[in-house]
């Protein structure tokens, strides 16, 4: 879908017309800085759904804080579920408030890991979508102005497969491995991989509960399909897959090589 479409039981009332117009002429005009005034329960995001709807264009809401970003992703979520909502926030053993310490005591691994991986897995997805799609919303927190990997890199390590493409099974095996996706026969999560004859499953990094079975038949992929990973119950047929890096800090091979040349001539030059 290319068009954002806004579902909602009702229609905007009172000032929200005027102000929704008024934001939408602004930014079509080219003002990049306008302010939408509101107290608290006056529907600042349903107006903001509106225009968002209006302008149709990749959206980034930031919030203040984790809390309030999860509230707006849940707003936002609502009102378009046909596109593509995501959360993207920082990961929670960056920053410890002491205030937050004083009440829940230090923060623990078994306590925190389950939520690092589910922040890590939906930052993904928003990154995926951003380059898949158009019709996408991103509700950040303030971390997203700190840097990650390249895009490009992200996007050009991207492994695409189609039924019917000439594709040696041991060279995808290779790709995976270079976005950083791990083989694991035995525990089967999110970012990895396994191998059956001529059959890989594969969950990607932006899942949890679907996986993607690759069918091979000598060097062509016969088929692909999405299975569910607790059941392997065949969920359907694709036509095209992509499989994103497993972490945003992949490095294409011969960037590597670059700089680890670069590293080595200056070696040479410290130890003289």
């Amino acid at each position: 879908m290319d068009k954002f479409v806004l579902k909602a039981p009702y229609q905007p009332t009172g000032d929200q017309p005027q102000a929704i117009e008024a934001l939408v002429k602004g930014f079509r005009e080219g003002n990049q800085c306008q302010t939408l005034l509101g107290v608290t329960g006056s529907g600042k995001t349903f107006t903001m759904a509106n225009v968002i709807q209006a302008l149709n264009k990749p959206t980034l809401v930031i919030a203040h804080n984790k809390t309030l970003a999860a509230q707006l992703y849940g707003e936002f979520k609502e009102m378009f579920p046909d596109n593509a909502v995501e959360y993207f926030v920082s990961y929670y053993d960056y920053y410890q408030p002491e205030v937050l310490c004083s009440f829940l005591g230090p923060p623990t691994l078994p306590r925190i890991l389950p939520l690092m991986r589910k922040i890590d897995k939906l930052r993904l997805s928003a990154t995926a979508s951003l380059i898949e799609r158009r019709d996408v919303i991103i509700i950040s927190s303030v971390s997203c102005i700190y840097g990650l990997g390249e895009p490009e890199n992200f996007e050009k390590m991207m492994v695409s497969l189609r039924p019917g493409m000439e594709k040696d099974r041991d060279e995808v095996l290779r790709q995976l491995i270079d976005i950083q996706y791990e083989r694991n026969e035995m525990d089967f999560k999110r970012g990895t991989f396994r191998v059956r004859g001529d059959v890989l499953e594969i969950i990607p990094a932006n899942e949890a509960e679907t996986a993607v079975r690759v069918e091979f038949f000598g060097d062509e992929i016969d088929r692909i399909t999405q299975i569910d990973v607790l059941t392997g119950e065949i969920k359907g047929e694709l036509e095209h897959v992509a499989i994103f890096p497993a972490s945003h800090y992949v490095v294409p091979a011969e960037r590597i090589k670059i700089a680890a040349d670069a590293i080595e001539q200056e070696l040479e030059e410290r130890v003289q």
